[in-house]
């Protein structure tokens, strides 16, 4: 069976993490986070923002998994849903879906995202019924080399173990004090390390960003789009996960991921 090369939590020490150049990084996202989201109270109707911005996301965030559409295809399936459309069209709309889900339930829930949540977001994000892996043989490759860079916990019991960990971590604000824009940073990292489902999980884990960011009441409604800096930067990204995974390059992962 293949074994972890990187042990899923605990963290390093807030001092290893609360650098000076973190938090002057931290005090400029801080500010533009709150400029968006004074901005954003001032639109009428959120709604139709929502349902715009969260297209968007939706493209570029199924672009970083090489799901290209264009946007004349978006809007005509937005508009006319029974027609026909293409397979990318299906899957970003797919995206939109999920993460509509995901903030439907953060609202019924009193703000808790759950693992449930987490895996209902999955099944209808791939059309499928099933949940977390259960068998073993994942492993994360260089896109170029097709050289193995990492493995994620293989064992079933492992798997839900860590996301148990990363739930209590996600909602419980008393286990880490941390910043919240920094906590955000350290769960997508765990989540994408510990890469619990058999597929998705760059896409579920990019809405998880911005349904913990509502949570935490850095944003009103979930209208971060994150996606397409992701996909401009995708190898710096890549990059920067792993050198947390190698090195406990932190630091790097917190500043340059902005």
């Amino acid at each position: 069976m293949l074994k972890p090369t990187y042990v899923i939590l605990p963290l390093p020490p807030a001092l290893e993490l609360e650098t000076v150049p973190v938090l002057k990084a931290l005090a400029a996202a801080n500010r533009a986070l709150a400029e968006l989201k004074g901005r954003a109270a001032t639109i009428p109707n959120q709604g139709i923002l929502i349902d715009t911005l969260v297209l968007q996301e939706a493209k570029a965030s199924s672009e970083v998994e090489n799901i290209v559409t264009t946007q004349d295809e978006l809007f005509q399936a937005e508009l006319f849903p029974e027609g026909p459309q293409s397979p990318a069209a299906k899957e970003v709309a797919l995206y939109r879906d999920a993460l509509r889900l995901g903030y439907a339930r953060l609202q019924e829930t009193d703000g808790l995202i759950t693992n449930g949540t987490l895996i209902d977001m999955f099944r209808l994000l791939k059309r499928r019924d099933d949940g977390f892996r259960a068998t073993p043989g994942t492993t994360l490759k260089n896109e170029a080399s097709g050289e193995i860079v990492f493995v994620p916990p293989q064992d079933a019991r492992e798997i839900v173990a860590q996301m148990s960990a990363l739930e209590r971590f996600v909602n419980d604000d008393e286990v880490c004090h941390l910043d919240p824009l920094i906590k955000m940073a350290l769960i997508h990292h765990q989540f994408e390390s510990i890469h619990p489902f058999p597929d998705g999980n760059g896409r579920i884990g990019r809405i998880l960003n911005v349904l913990y960011l509502t949570r935490t009441g850095l944003l009103d409604i979930p209208i971060l789009y994150l996606s397409r800096h992701i996909t401009r930067r995708k190898s710096d990204y890549y990059r920067l996960l792993q050198g947390v995974r190698d090195g406990a390059a932190w630091e790097d992962y917190l500043v340059c991921i902005r």
